[in-house]
């Protein structure tokens, strides 16, 4: 029996959609606030044998953890802008700090999700490496709640038998559309598109920077599913790991091949970075991968081209899910 955390989100729910297509007859349970209806139609479909609230996970995992076999966990918040440390204490350490000692005490196998926003300004490079985990400097609280995180999990003792801290870096695709402000710039620039013709990316406001070439390792959330069941069903040895492609693509880019998915001629300006987020902008984000690889993955990525169109022509033009 799986457990997937965060099953009703972003990434949660992809990944059901693909361990139920991979595993059919696999039993599955799902954690998360199931309150939110705007969360409905990633869940609502596919075949589960419990829904579990996020805070009876614990009396859950403690009555039913002999019976299960993995545990995928990618639920969290994760409002990047949101500065109350309380919050991402309670949702993003100690849950998860409790979800891995259930895994340790009953032998379960468990991928977590961290984050490249534990990078930070990207001054020690993006290498998933344990050696540089103490010397990382996130840019707000989320960031934070993730490294101190990652930086429990490796002074433990008592682990699960496998564990994967998969750091996720631009995700974006289908079932993303509750995130509001937190949605992929994609899916912002396809909607800003419909309404206006334009996109308005933002400005650089560093001299090492053009407009628009401000570049983020961008990857396509059916990419990110298939590296997260590869990584726990292959058994490779515990440890961080990036998810991204490993090639950094600019703004620009992104937004020309949205306006391109969408047959039309790209028309964009540039406006000013919104002061609350300008001092803790990342201008550049990159994975490096050769971990990842090392395991024989060997699938390829979508390029970010195909991966935009995909997501506008086969999802957002018609509101679909994954």
């Amino acid at each position: 029996m799986r457990v997937i955390t965060g099953a009703a989100g972003f990434i949660g729910s992809c990944l059901l959609t693909d361990i139920r297509e991979k595993y059919p007859d696999e039993k599955v349970v799902i954690v998360d606030n199931f309150s939110r209806e705007d969360k409905r139609h990633n869940y609502e479909s596919k075949s589960v044998v419990e829904q579990v609230d996020r805070d009876e996970l614990d009396s859950w995992l403690e009555a039913n953890g002999s019976q299960v076999t993995q545990i995928y966990h990618l639920g969290a918040r994760t409002d990047t802008a949101l500065q109350d440390k309380s919050v991402f204490d309670r949702l993003n350490l100690d849950y998860s700090k409790t979800i891995w000692r259930h895994c340790a005490n009953f032998q379960i196998p468990l991928l977590y999700a961290s984050s490249a926003a534990t990078y930070g300004n990207g001054e020690h490079g993006f290498d998933d490496s344990h050696d540089i985990v103490p010397s990382l400097k996130p840019l707000n609280p989320y960031g934070d709640s993730k490294q101190d995180f990652d930086r429990w999990v490796l002074t433990q003792d008592e682990t699960p038998p496998h564990w994967y801290g998969v750091k996720f870096f631009n995700v974006y695709g289908p079932n993303e559309y509750h995130k509001g402000r937190m949605a992929s710039v994609i899916f912002h620039t396809y909607h800003q598109i419909k309404k206006t013709g334009k996109m308005n990316l933002f400005r650089s406001h560093r001299e090492d920077y053009q407009d628009g070439e401000q570049s983020r390792d961008f990857i396509y959330v059916k990419d990110v599913t298939q590296m997260c069941i590869h990584l726990i069903e292959g058994n490779s040895d515990s440890g961080l790991y990036n998810i991204g492609t490993g090639q950094a693509r600019t703004f620009y880019d992104l937004a020309a091949s949205t306006f391109r998915a969408m047959n039309l001629e790209p028309k964009i300006s540039f406006i000013d970075t919104p002061l609350d987020i300008r001092g803790n902008y990342q201008y550049f984000t990159e994975a490096e991968m050769s971990k990842l690889r090392s395991t024989r993955y060997t699938t390829p990525f979508y390029t970010l081209e195909d991966g935009v169109t995909d997501y506008v022509q086969h999802y957002l033009m018609d509101g679909g899910y994954y």
